[in-house]
C-alpha cells in the first residue's frame, strides 16, 4: 500500500474527483505543453454529467489560464470508459495538435494515466489487508498507530500535524460564516446556527450530537463553497472524521499526541479501502465515500480510546457495513443535498459504532476485509444512475421549491 499521505490531501473543494483530480491533471499537462496557445478538455461520464455543479469547468479554465481553454461535455462517449471520471486534454498551437493526455480522476484527488506506471508513488506498506496488519501488531505487541509509524517513519507526525491544523481551520472558518451556498439551490449555511443553539435542559447526549453535527456542517459547508478542506478520504466526505476528533479533543481532554495517532489509524483504514475497493462515488456510490469516512472515524475513535486491535477492526467494520448500498445522488450535481447532512449523520454513526464495538467485539462474525470486498462488489453492481451522475434518487425527484 502507498502512504497515508495519499489519503489526506489539503486543497479546495467541492469534489476530490471533480475538482482536485482534474486540476492536478491540468497542471501536469500545462507544464508539459508550454507551447500551446489553446487547450481543449473533453469531460466524459460522471465528469460530464455533474461537472457543472461541481465547478469542474471553472477549475480547469483557471488552472490552464491564461491560455484559452474550451470545455467539451460528453456524458455518453462512443467508447467504453475505464473509469467514470475520465477526461482528455488536448494542446494546440495554431491548428496543429501538439499534445494529448488521458486522465482518470479516481477519487481522493488521485489521478491515473492509462498506460503509465505509478512509479512516483512508492509502496510503503508490505501488507494489504487488515488481517495481515492485525497479525503483525499482535505478534509484536504494537498498536495500529505504532505500525503506521514503523512503516512511514517519524516524519509522518509532522505531516499529520499539518493535516490537523487544516482540519481545525476549516471548522473555525465554517462556524464563522453565514449566508447562502453557491450553485442555485439556495442552501443556507447552518453550522453557526447549530453551534449556538444552547438549551438549559439539554442533555449531555443531545449536546454531543449538536456540537458534532455543527462541526460536520461547518467543514462540509466550506467544501461546498470551494473552501480549503482535507480529503478524508474525499472532499464529499471530508467532515466526518475531523468533526468527531474535534469534539473529543475539546470535551475529553485528549492530548495532541493521541489525536495524531488517531489520525494515523484513520488513514490506515482509508488506505485499505482505497487499495482493496474504492473511495470514489463515481465508481462505487456514496458508500465508498461516506461509508469509508465513517469507518475511518470509528477506527480513529477506537485508537483515541486505546481500544484493542480487534475492537478497532469491529468498530470500522460496523461503520462501513451499515453504509453498504448507499447511493450517490447529489441534487444538481452539487455537493450539498444530501451530502452535507450525510456527513453529520455519519459522524454520529461512527461514535455509535465504537460504542457497540466496546461491548460486542467478541461476538462478531464479519471481518473488516470482508466488508471492504463486499462494498466494492456492491458498488460495481449499482446502476450508473446512483454513482455520482445526478440522474437517480433525490437528484431525479427533487423538484425544488
Amino acid at each position: 500500500m502507498q502512504s497515508i499521505r495519499e489519503i489526506y490531501k489539503i486543497g479546495r473543494g467541492p469534489s476530490s474527483s471533480h475538482t482536485m483530480g482534474p486540476e492536478r491533471a491540468a497542471m501536469r499537462f500545462q507544464k508539459e505543453h508550454p507551447e500551446a496557445d489553446r487547450f481543449v478538455v473533453r469531460l466524459y461520464g460522471s465528469l460530464a454529467k455533474t461537472g457543472k455543479g461541481h465547478g469542474t469547468d471553472r477549475v480547469l479554465m483557471a488552472t490552464l489560464a491564461p491560455v484559452r481553454t474550451e470545455i467539451e461535455w460528453i456524458p455518453e462517449p462512443d467508447f467504453p470508459l475505464e473509469h467514470p471520471n475520465t477526461l482528455d486534454l488536448l494542446a494546440f498551437q495554431g491548428e496543429a495538435q501538439t499534445g494529448f493526455l488521458r486522465a482518470l480522476s479516481v477519487g481522493g484527488g488521485d489521478v491515473r494515466y492509462p498506460g503509465e506506471a505509478e512509479a512516483e508513488k512508492r509502496e510503503i506498506y508490505p501488507q494489504n489487508s487488515f488481517h495481515e496488519i492485525a497479525e503483525i501488531c499482535k505478534s509484536h505487541n504494537l498498536r495500529l498507530s505504532d505500525y503506521v509509524e514503523a512503516q512511514e517513519g517519524k516524519e509522518i507526525w509532522a505531516f499529520l500535524e499539518d493535516v490537523w491544523r487544516a482540519m481545525n481551520a476549516a471548522v473555525d472558518e465554517g462556524l464563522s460564516r453565514r449566508g447562502i451556498l453557491p450553485g442555485g439551490l439556495g442552501v443556507e449555511r447552518k453550522a453557526q446556527y447549530l453551534f449556538q443553539q444552547k438549551h438549559i435542559d439539554e442533555s449531555p447526549e443531545t449536546r454531543e450530537n449538536r456540537i458534532v453535527c455543527a462541526y460536520a456542517f461547518a467543514i462540509s459547508e466550506q467544501n461546498a463553497d470551494g473552501g480549503v478542506i482535507v480529503t478524508a478520504p474525499t472532499c464529499g466526505a471530508c467532515s466526518v472524521l475531523p468533526s468527531v476528533l474535534r469534539y473529543m479533543r475539546e470535551n475529553r481532554g485528549i492530548s495532541q499526541r493521541r489525536l495524531l495517532r488517531a489520525l494515523a489509524v484513520a488513514g490506515l483504514i482509508g488506505n485499505l479501502i482505497k487499495t482493496n475497493a474504492s473511495i470514489s462515488g463515481a465508481e462505487c456510490g456514496c458508500q465508498a465515500e461516506i461509508g469509508s469516512a465513517c469507518a475511518m472515524a470509528a477506527a480513529a475513535l477506537g485508537e483515541l480510546f486505546e481500544m484493542g486491535v480487534d475492537q478497532i477492526e469491529y468498530a470500522a467494520e460496523v461503520a462501513l457495513e451499515h453504509h453498504l448500498g448507499l447511493t450517490c445522488d447529489p441534487i444538481c450535481g452539487l455537493v450539498q443535498i444530501p451530502c452535507i447532512e450525510r456527513n453529520a449523520v455519519a459522524a454520529m454513526r461512527a461514535i455509535n459504532a465504537v460504542r457497540i464495538a466496546n461491548f460486542l467485539t467478541a461476538t462478531r462474525k464479519i471481518s473488516f476485509d470482508t466488508v471492504v470486498r463486499t462494498m466494492y462488489e456492491t458498488g460495481r453492481d449499482l446502476s450508473g444512475r446512483y454513482r455520482e451522475t445526478a440522474e437517480g434518487g433525490l437528484a431525479k425527484y427533487y423538484a425544488g421549491k
